[in-house]
């Protein structure tokens, strides 16, 4: 090979390189443009929609199928897989399908699920702790209480993740609940 093109070579893929890598040799990532971001306010809607969805099942004719609609509306289980560790579950504490979710609010198909739904509840608030967003994806963590017919309330520690579907709507992809810790 002439000198010349062996020096022709070594520029043309050093700036190649370059173009690619930034000053310290790793790879320069850009995000794709995000054309509906996931903004706080979604996250704060989806919450109060997941609310009046569980005052509403413990209020339904129907339960079962006020829970399997909030489970279609609310639950990313049409996009794929959902982590759901509900509250009062111990001997089996995840629900890894829809069936074992509506188990949960409902009562059904796992033998410890006794309705949590159906207590019934006239409210339930968040508190939130921080909420993040990135694009087409959110998190929450916070509190939750949910309001007996009583008046008493039930605190609750959650963490949810939030996607957005073809249409626009947040689905839940992540729910984890649990009590409060008490010092013994």
């Amino acid at each position: 090979m002439k000198p010349y093109f062996s020096a022709l070579l070594i520029l043309s893929t050093v700036t190649t390189m370059t173009g690619c890598t930034n000053l310290i040799g790793t790879p320069k990532v850009q995000a794709a443009p995000c054309e509906n971001p996931v903004t706080k306010n979604d996250v704060l809607a989806a919450q109060q929609s997941w609310g009046k969805a569980i005052v509403a099942i413990g209020k339904a004719e129907n339960p079962q199928a006020e829970a399997q609609s909030t489970l279609d509306r609310l639950y990313a289980y049409d996009l794929g897989t959902v982590l759901f560790k509900p509250t009062l579950a111990s001997d089996d504490p995840f629900r890894g399908t829809e069936k074992e979710a509506l188990s949960y609010f409902v009562g059904g198909s796992v033998s410890e699920d006794k309705g949590f739904a159906l207590a019934p509840y006239n409210k339930v608030r968040f508190e939130n702790e921080g909420i993040i967003t990135n694009c087409d994806t959110a998190m929450s963590m916070g509190e939750y209480f949910f309001t007996k017919t009583d008046g008493s309330e039930i605190k609750v520690e959650y963490s949810f993740g939030y996607v957005r579907d073809e249409n626009g709507d947040l689905k839940i992809n992540l729910h984890h609940s649990s009590l409060p810790y008490q010092a013994k």
